[in-house]
């Protein structure tokens, strides 16, 4: 309690002196505990509140694209990356909600992807403003969305994007099977996964079996990385970080594995994403909550990552699609009531944070501190879509 104290005190050295986000800050303090289990009407709205701040976060981009929002430092540029894979999100929304707005706002968000593809076929890292070189792992997240919208509407011009940025990821493959000249600090990672999952969808819609072929090579790359107790090494988005990595990069891991698994229909590839859920998932019917970080043995440390939080209880739902195991739904139904209640939280904030959940909880947690990341919403829509039986890809 005494260290969530020195935190709170920190923030106000952040400028967070409004009355709202002192608000925000004292809600966190108090944190979540105990949550109902949400009921259809409550999972509605929540879900209705996660859509809507995507689309304001989408008004306050440039031209489609979706930023996020910083306590201290108001609305940033789009980011590339997520503006791709918040494009599935929508359309499965515009689906559940019916809400057919939502499908020309993924229109919009595609339309300026387009606009923005580099000469090679990738799309660059970070943020617009950045102006970084293509980075893999990024590129495959944007295929997502160009694939997402051939499959709604038809249009050839966002799948050509999609094969010409595939054709790119298999040019920079190194042949081990890791990508890591064009990838985030130069380094393979195995949450490369959720690139593997892509290709298999390009593989799907062109027969090309390059894309199959190199999917497998990374998969197989991946598994040479893993512990007996499902813990994955070369999981963390940093260096420094490595020897225990975000919840956000290992949810990214089992989630392309299982995608992955489905699409070959190999059985090898979910089981090796089942050792880390069930470590999780362990912990988490145990404990009540997550860390944001776990070592080789499966130890936490530091504050929740609310986006990793939702990201896996998006593997639990698909896992509990695929075996049945009830227990998956349980963590799906508790982890889903604390994210509402998360979100709740978010409503004694500014206005400009309403209906979204922040990147860590509390909210000065190491990761994304004080900011409430777009990808963070993102999962959590998805998670409670997944929740009622529907996948957003």
């Amino acid at each position: 309690m005494l260290a969530s104290l020195l935190d709170y005190a920190r923030c106000f050295a952040q400028g967070l002196v409004r009355r709202e986000e002192r608000a925000l800050l004292a809600a966190s303090l108090a944190g979540v505990r105990s949550p109902a289990v949400p009921d259809a009407p409550a999972r509605r709205a929540a879900l209705s509140g996660a859509i809507d701040w995507l689309c304001r976060a989408q008004d306050q981009g440039r031209e489609g694209g979706i930023g996020s929002y910083h306590l201290a430092d108001g609305w940033g540029a789009p980011y590339p990356e997520t503006t791709g894979y918040i494009i599935p999100t929508w359309l499965e929304a515009a689906r559940r909600l019916e809400r057919p707005e939502l499908r020309e706002r993924a229109r919009r968000a595609g339309e300026w992807l387009l606009g923005i593809q580099r000469a090679d076929g990738g799309w660059q890292g970070g943020r617009v403003d950045q102006d970084r070189p293509s980075v893999v792992f990024n590129t495959a997240q944007i295929v997502r969305g160009m694939l997402a919208l051939h499959a709604d509407g038809g249009e050839d011009r966002f799948a050509a994007a999609a094969v010409r940025a595939g054709v790119w990821v298999l040019s920079v493959q190194e042949a081990d099977g890791a990508w890591r000249t064009h990838n985030f600090l130069g380094a393979g990672r195995v949450y490369d996964t959720y690139v593997d999952a892509p290709l298999l969808a390009l593989w799907k819609h062109t027969g090309d079996m390059r894309f199959r072929t190199a999917a497998e090579r990374n998969l197989a790359w991946v598994l040479g990385r893993q512990q007996a107790n499902g813990w994955f090494a070369d999981a963390d988005n940093t260096l420094r970080h490595n020897d225990r990595p975000i919840t956000h990069t290992i949810a990214y891991t089992m989630d392309g594995l299982i995608a992955c698994g489905e699409e070959l229909q190999n059985e090898r590839w979910i089981a090796a994403a089942r050792r880390p859920a069930d470590a999780l998932l362990a912990i988490f019917l145990r404990d009540g909550r997550l860390n944001g970080r776990y070592d080789a043995a499966w130890r936490g440390s530091e504050a929740a990552i609310v986006t990793g939080c939702a990201q896996t209880a998006i593997v639990w739902s698909r896992l509990q699609a695929v075996t049945g195991d009830a227990r998956y739904a349980e963590g799906v139904q508790r982890m889903v009531a604390w994210l509402v209640g998360v979100q709740a939280k978010s409503a004694r904030g500014p206005a400009d944070v309403h209906g979204a959940v922040p990147g860590s909880y509390p909210v000065w947690g190491r990761y994304e501190k004080f900011a409430f990341p777009n990808w963070a919403t993102k999962y959590f829509a998805d998670a409670l879509l997944c929740g009622e039986g529907h996948f957003a890809r």
